[in-house]
């Protein structure tokens, strides 16, 4: 794979979650242009500079030592590959603080390094939160490639910060530079919330939740079919999202226990939120994770999952194959993973090369639900 040489550094770097003989590299045109701009300015090792939506760590760790830098987004997968290529490259791990998007950072800060998320409602949120922890005379610059840069992008800045000027495009990549004015400040229009009939409940999505507006279609197919009579079962919601499905099969099974994950630390966040508010003080873990990769082989009886098909732009089957990987690794012998699925992704038979045995539960015309036991 290239190295990453920047005016600050030349760093091998890896993507995460790591695949043998991955085709795509860890860094873009955006992190180099945003990293050359920042030198273009001359910031001294007292600058600080807040780094944001940095998917593998490639911005921050280029700034590690050379100014006071801070790392901070909703992904944990990001969080990992940061501390993997600071160390990789010779760096202490930990040399650069990461703040999750289910906290917040303390400024102020003189410089911020964007890169455009594909959720606008996370970038509003995250321009939100930068309103008094600025310095007088910061910048926002945030970078994209420009066929996933839209046009709503500047318009948030010009929103939330100041004036924005345009760069012309280098290697399909541009900046947007923001200034930082006199703005209102504005209350966030974040969390979401959104009402189920069946079960009833209320759910609340902080920004970067996904379908954050209402159920998403393939969520409403599987609800009806989630397993019951489960007893004392132990229970992972693999990519919880908003926990919905955890919270609707515990409603279901009192005495089943409960443990939801998702790489992303608001859906973490806003599954914790909802299961409290549905179910008191039942106990249920949560966890910002890389999925089940660390939890105890067969230490589980059932495996919930809707699974993702993509990973931020990139679409494709890697990161549900994975998931189906540690759930067989998770599962008890004559345990089950139960998932919902596009019907044209073909997840039947890439479960029957893991699993005893496969079944549909039910399907519709868009999807199937099936259910494949160890």
């Amino acid at each position: 794979m290239p190295l990453l040489t920047t005016p600050y550094a030349e760093l091998d770097l890896i993507r995460q979650p790591e695949q043998a003989n991955d085709p795509l590299q860890a860094f873009d045109a955006a992190d180099e242009y945003l990293l050359a701009q920042l030198h273009a300015q001359a910031p001294d090792a007292n600058c600080r500079v807040l780094v944001l939506n940095d998917s593998f760590g490639a911005v921050a760790a280029n700034l590690a030592g050379k100014v006071q830098v801070t790392s901070s987004g909703d992904s944990h997968l990001a969080h990992m590959a940061l501390e993997k290529n600071l160390a990789r490259n010779g760096l202490p791990f930990d040399s650069v603080p990461f703040v999750p998007a289910s906290e917040h950072w303390q400024g102020p800060f003189d410089r911020v390094l964007l890169r455009v998320p594909k959720t606008l409602a996370l970038l509003e949120e995250q321009l939100i939160r930068l309103q008094g922890q600025l310095a007088p005379t910061a910048q926002v610059i945030a970078g994209a490639m420009v066929k996933h840069l839209p046009r709503a992008a500047g318009d948030l800045l010009e929103k939330y910060i100041g004036p924005v000027q345009a760069s012309l495009a280098q290697k399909k990549a541009r900046l947007l530079t923001a200034t930082l004015a006199e703005r209102p400040l504005a209350r966030s229009p974040y969390p979401s919330r959104y009402r189920l009939d069946t079960p009833a409940l209320e759910l609340l999505n902080h920004a970067n939740v996904f379908c954050r507006e209402g159920l998403d279609i393939g969520t409403r197919a599987f609800l009806p079919h989630l397993p019951r009579d489960l007893g004392r079962a132990r229970v992972a919601d693999l990519g919880c999202g908003n926990g919905v499905l955890a919270i609707a099969s515990a409603l279901a099974n009192p005495d089943a226990e409960y443990t939801l994950v998702d790489e992303s630390y608001m859906a973490v966040q806003s599954a914790r939120e909802n299961w409290r508010a549905a179910l008191g003080e039942r106990p249920a873990t949560f966890e910002a994770a890389d999925g089940l990769a660390g939890v105890e082989k067969q230490s589980l009886d059932v495996v919930l999952c809707n699974p993702p098909f993509h990973q931020q732009q990139v679409v494709g089957d890697f990161l549900a194959w994975r998931m189906f990987q540690q759930a067989r690794e998770a599962l008890v012998v004559g345990g089950a993973l139960y998932i919902v699925g596009n019907r044209h992704l073909g997840y039947h038979s890439k479960l029957a090369r893991l699993f005893r045995g496969v079944e549909q539960v039910a399907a519709t015309p868009k999807f199937v639900i099936l259910k494949a036991r160890k």
